[in-house]
């Protein structure tokens, strides 16, 4: 898929809907893999999506929160360094594990981020000078579809992961509201922060697996990642799926849930009805359900390596992945009119951004929250181009997927309730809805459907 040119037009005006909806009957989260708005949305801020005036690191009414040069870096003589275009397909690995968090958020004394320490991160691979400072350049049109989606619907300045650390701990905290092992671990807040060496997760995983386990006193202890405590899944009144690649792997967050997962044990597989249910480990099958109308309430949807937007991983694909999907639904079953689509990114990948999180007081302080990571909610219910200037975390999207569904809000006891944001301001259902849309873009739902990839994960760090 490498130098694809990708073209990519929207096109409005068919199947406007004529009547407003008590609450979303489906909601499809699309989680994506380890970027930053300042490296992947940079283009924000330039034709033919916006310019300079449509950016600002102090964001007025309708502007992106995007820094665009003099990035932060310790590390240079001059304190700053100028963000350099790159492809969104890279040779290179950065390092996300919660240690690269504290060496690039560089605390000061009063524990704020200074948010210069991203040239003291680890790279693999081929890397270039100060990889961390680069940017995706869209010079073959390859991130229209992005770009489209967070100008033509809600886009949030402000939406930062739960987590400290990389993928499996931010997949449980999306799916459970919580990386910790049990209700009373999170409670005291003592968290599993990475991912295993071995890039398994979950109650089935081959015995050496560990993962580390962070106590508020800063001690550490390594665990074998099998949990058990509720998820969003376990109050859900309505049906649910979780599409996924690979039944053991760091990003398929039911596996790590035993009542779930049902273990027949480590290096065995998961026997429990839910797991049999409610989780596919062929993600394009999403794209079959919705065109046969068989859409579930509440989806989860990872990406298969291709097309997942990880560095080294990625082949590319991903904004068109995420177009077909928003494509399919715009088109079938008359899902548009009731589904609420959000798209976000599970951590920051290593990436350059600037604004620093607001970390929460003992005992989850040490660990919550993350970096800033994008965050596009999608509806048609949803005016153009709106900006949100909230401060969202991860346990915002479980509290409005609970508010939506009649559920409590923060009944979890986790990240939802230490969040204290709904999502409510992306969309207003009293509205007329908007009328469905189309994004074009080269690699169509057949390619997807078709494409034959190994069972690995888009994240092995």
């Amino acid at each position: 898929m490498c130098g694809l040119a990708v073209g990519v037009a929207l096109f409005f005006g068919f199947r406007a809907a004529p009547a407003s909806i008590a609450s979303f009957q489906h909601i499809v989260l699309i989680v994506q893999e380890n970027r930053t708005p300042d490296n992947l949305f940079h283009e924000l801020c330039a034709p033919p999506f916006g310019s300079a005036a449509t950016c600002s690191t102090t964001p007025g009414p309708g502007q992106y929160d995007i820094q665009t040069a003099n990035w932060l870096d310790k590390t240079s003589s001059t304190g700053v360094t100028q963000p350099a275009p790159a492809s969104v397909i890279s040779l290179f690995d950065l390092g996300h594990a919660h240690a690269n968090f504290q060496a690039m958020c560089d605390p000061n004394s009063a524990g704020t981020c200074q948010m210069d320490g991203a040239g003291t991160n680890t790279c693999i691979g081929i890397c270039p000078p100060k990889p961390e400072y680069q940017y995706v350049a869209n010079t073959t049109g390859v991130l229209n579809p992005y770009l489209t989606l967070a100008t033509q619907f809600g886009w949030a300045n402000y939406m930062f992961q739960t987590n400290q650390g990389g993928s499996f701990p931010a997949h449980e905290i999306l799916f459970g509201g919580t990386s910790a092992p049990s209700a009373a671990d999170d409670a005291a807040g003592i968290f599993v922060t990475n991912n295993a060496i071995n890039d398994q997760a979950g109650c089935a995983a081959v015995a050496n697996t560990m993962v580390q386990l962070l106590y508020p006193t800063g001690a550490t202890e390594q665990i074998y990642p099998c949990f058990e405590h509720s998820t969003v899944s376990d109050v859900l009144p309505i049906s649910w799926k979780y599409y996924s690649v690979g039944a053991n792997w760091i990003w398929t967050a039911p596996n790590a849930i035993q009542h779930i997962c049902q273990s027949t044990g480590p290096g065995g597989q998961c026997t429990g009805a839910q797991w049999a249910q409610n989780v596919d480990l062929n993600p394009a099958d999403v794209l079959r359900d919705i065109t046969s109308c068989n859409l579930a309430s509440m989806v989860w949807v990872t990406p298969t390596p291709p097309n997942s937007d990880h560095p080294l991983w990625s082949f590319g694909g991903g904004p068109a992945w995420v177009a077909s999907i928003f494509n399919a639904i715009a088109n079938s079953c008359g899902y548009w009119q009731n589904t609420a689509i959000l798209i976000t990114w599970d951590d920051w990948g290593g990436w350059y951004d600037h604004e620093p999180p607001t970390i929460l007081p003992q005992p989850q302080g040490d660990y919550q929250y993350g970096f800033r990571v994008p965050f596009i909610f999608v509806s048609a219910y949803t005016p153009v181009q709106y900006i949100d200037n909230t401060r969202h975390d991860f346990g915002s999207i479980l509290r409005f997927i609970e508010n939506n569904f009649g559920i409590q809000e923060g009944v979890l006891n986790f990240a939802d309730a230490r969040s204290s944001d709904d999502l409510s301001g992306f969309y207003n259902l009293s509205a007329p809805p908007r009328a469905a849309s189309s994004v074009k873009a080269p690699l169509s739902a057949q390619y997807f459907l078709n494409q034959k990839t190994p069972s690995e994960p888009p994240d092995t760090d």
